[in-house]
């Protein structure tokens, strides 16, 4: 079991590659959003009493940020992407302060265009590979795609356009989610999740109060983890999750259900992440890991028992993995 202690963190800024400046000594306050959507992830960074020299030159030249944060024993990266906007300014007559805007694969997302035209035959696969193709050259790299379905298209398809509507296009049609995560284009099924280390979260191991279904999930708050990943499996203790209480008005019924559907419990204690928010202060309090997750179906609980324990989780299965909608 991780012990979480000893503060780590690391902020590099610069270019995609070359120079590059390490801001790790300052006082960093940080705060960062993920999710399995593919609207970018964001982080928005505050940096106090960087040099003028060294303000003007951030502001000027660089355009990547990459944030480490954890503990002795847990440390890695919690956001890697592209600085959006650098701001200055004062908070007291002795503090200034350099806020850096940043999202996660923002260049790709927003003109990375497609210009292809693919054979009869071709399948989903083919056009994925054409969108990563388009986004390579602003930064954006192959990470995690599942295996999709490999009906061949019964004739010729133009592909023009924004590579992020063709991904969209494929993901509706595939029942997927893409997005980008620290640089890679990820596709998940809304079935299933991507394999991996699976981190036990508990009081031993980091967990701030207890677990909350709420009516978006299964509320989470830990110690900051950065083996905490979108699209991965954490395991809670279910007996320590408090449950959601529902409206007793005859017109909430129907959102009882929903909510009572959407948001079970699983029998193994496994719950897919969809959802973080990482948040710091290096001279404060603040440390902290908040995730939204959803129950994995129990009818994967046989293969996924072994991953459980923090090793490596076998291949997802094709279909009935994850249950959103009961």
């Amino acid at each position: 079991m991780t012990q979480q202690y000893g503060r780590k963190i690391s902020l590099i800024v610069g270019q995609s590659s070359g120079d590059a400046l390490d801001l790790s000594g300052l006082r960093i306050v940080f705060d960062v959003e993920r999710g399995d959507i593919d609207t970018p992830n964001s982080a928005h960074i505050r940096v106090y009493n960087v040099s003028d020299n060294t303000a003007r030159l951030v502001e000027a030249e660089f355009t990547r940020v990459v944030l480490q944060a954890g503990y002795e024993g847990n440390y890695g990266i919690i956001f890697d992407g592209s600085i959006v906007q650098v701001r200055r300014g004062r908070e007291s007559p002795t503090d200034t302060y350099l806020d850096i805007s940043a999202a996660d694969g923002d260049a790709a997302y927003n003109f990375a265009t497609v210009n292809a035209t693919l054979a009869a035959g071709a399948t989903q696969s083919d056009i994925v590979k054409v969108c990563a193709d388009a986004m390579a050259p602003y930064g954006v790299s192959v990470g995690y795609v599942a295996d999709l379905p490999a009906n061949p298209l019964a004739r010729g398809k133009v592909l023009f356009g924004l590579a992020r509507d063709h991904l969209r296009s494929v993901s509706r049609s595939t029942n997927c989610l893409w997005s980008i995560q620290d640089g890679q284009l990820q596709i998940v099924p809304e079935t299933s999740y991507v394999p991996g280390q699976v981190p036990v979260i508990n009081a031993k191991s980091g967990m701030i109060g207890m677990p909350e279904q709420t009516q978006n999930g299964i509320s989470v708050r830990m110690l900051l983890n950065p083996s905490i990943k979108i699209g991965r499996l954490i395991k809670l203790d279910n007996s320590s999750i408090q449950k959601y209480e529902y409206s007793l008005a005859v017109s909430q019924q129907v959102a009882n259900r929903n909510a009572a559907l959407q948001n079970k419990i699983n029998g193994d204690g496994l719950y897919y992440v969809m959802n973080s928010q990482i948040w710091g202060d290096t001279r404060g309090n603040d440390w902290y890991t908040e995730v939204i997750c959803l129950a994995v179906d129990a009818t994967a609980g046989v293969q996924l028992r072994t991953a459980a324990s923090g090793v490596s989780a076998p291949a997802p299965a094709k279909l009935g993995t994850i249950n959103p909608y009961g």
